[in-house]
């Protein structure tokens, strides 16, 4: 079985040469370079930062040295979202078996001891079931919750978290 594969390519292609770096990582590559637990959550180094300036600098230095990090924040927010939502998981595993499963058929019928089905109409049937399951079970809600708990979360300690001393001090112009 071949390894999963996402276009991030086409996603990350529209923003420019700033994300020429995620797009040549693969995801074994992106969470290899995790930080230690200890090192993320070091409360030694939280700290109020003293004005907006320095609130920047903190999140640009933290955004790179924590990326990983902070793309494992979002998939663990992604998987509670999605446990706290069970309607939302059951029409994402429903719809992603049913298109797995008209695409075994390799557009053959599906027969049934009483009904015959084209591909055609198992897409169409699938389209009726999921679209009303799908609105109520309120994506939308769950992708701005995601993104105001990732946004809140990732800036809220890219700010908090001080830089190390020893970055501190190569800032400094002598």
């Amino acid at each position: 079985m071949s390894p999963l594969q996402f276009p991030i390519d086409a996603i990350t292609s529209r923003f420019g040469d700033r994300f020429n770096s995620v797009r040549s990582q693969s995801f074994s590559t992106r969470f290899a370079n995790l930080r230690p637990v200890s090192e993320f959550f070091d409360i030694k180094r939280v700290s109020k930062p003293a004005n907006f300036g320095e609130v920047q600098s903190r999140v640009n230095y933290n955004l790179s040295y924590f990326s990983s990090n902070y793309a494992a924040v979002f998939v663990m927010l992604s998987i509670y979202s999605l446990l706290t939502n069970p309607l939302l998981l059951f029409v994402i595993i429903l719809v992603t078996g049913s298109l797995y499963g008209i695409g075994k058929l390799e557009g053959r019928d599906l027969e049934l001891g009483f009904a015959r089905f084209n591909t055609s109409q198992l897409y169409t049937g699938l389209l009726i079931v999921s679209v009303p399951l799908g609105l109520w079970a309120s994506p939308i809600a769950t992708v701005l919750w995601l993104i105001g708990a990732t946004g809140v979360s990732v800036f809220g300690h890219a700010a908090f978290m001080d830089k190390p001393i020893e970055n501190a001090f190569s800032e400094e112009a002598v």
